[in-house]
């Protein structure tokens, strides 16, 4: 058993690669816990190894990523662990009893509220999926709105992957996207979130648009560059 394991774990057990990811949330949000944060790398480590995702990385690339956003947003220790544990009883072996014994009763809740977070698989129409995914947001907001924080950084990193996918998914990924998580982040006063959310949904479903919008703001950037620097000399 992992937890049996790490009782006996030093810090020095983290990689290299680890240990940069746990200073980087630190740096982010410097009143995180680093010692729970070091016990949550570790068991992702061991909880998700052998998986990998459609681009070949090491599964845990994605709650890594997904804990980053969350420490970014400033988040609380509870907050950001979930988020690296947010797949843990989806797609492995351990249980919510194991991850609340280990990590706390909050963590245990906000894993199982985004979990629960799902659409149906084997439902006769789109607009019932998208019912039911509503209808399951608005429950977990009513229980914790951290759980609907966590699904959107995910959305976020998923979406930023999305061109290891089928056209088709991507095109129907991004179209719920834009109609549900974006309006919802908003919603939220999460800005940044929905600008993400939306730019990523435009360069799949609209290529061509999102690559001459990108191309006329970095000539407009470079422009406002030398404007920025003619200013500066004069108020020199």
């Amino acid at each position: 058993k992992f937890f049996d394991r790490l009782k006996g774990m030093e810090v020095s057990a983290l990689t290299s690669h680890q240990e940069h990811i746990i200073q980087v949330l630190i740096r982010k949000n410097p009143s995180l816990d680093e010692t729970l944060l070091r016990k949550a790398v570790l068991f992702i480590a061991d909880a998700h190894q052998g998986q990998f995702r459609k681009s070949g990385m090491p599964y845990t690339e994605h709650p890594l990523e997904v804990a980053k956003i969350l420490a970014d947003l400033q988040l609380n220790t509870a907050t950001v662990l979930a988020g690296l544990l947010h797949d843990v009883v989806e797609d492995t072996d351990y249980t919510l009893e194991q991850i609340a014994e280990q990590f706390g009763e909050s963590v245990a809740n906000l894993v199982d509220g985004v979990t629960k977070i799902t659409t149906l698989k084997n439902s006769p129409s789109k607009s019932e999926l998208k019912a039911e995914t509503i209808r399951k947001m608005l429950l977990a907001m009513i229980e914790d709105i951290r759980v609907i924080i966590i699904k959107l950084s995910d959305k976020v990193h998923n979406m930023s992957t999305l061109c290891y996918v089928s056209e088709e998914k991507q095109k129907r990924t991004a179209k719920e996207c834009l109609e549900i998580y974006a309006p919802l982040a908003g919603k939220l006063g999460l800005g940044v979130i929905k600008s993400q959310l939306e730019d990523l949904s435009l360069q799949a479903l609209k290529p061509h648009i999102y690559e001459q919008i990108i191309n006329f703001s970095k000539e407009r950037e470079k422009e406002k560059k030398g404007q920025i620097v003619e200013v500066t000399k004069k108020l020199q």
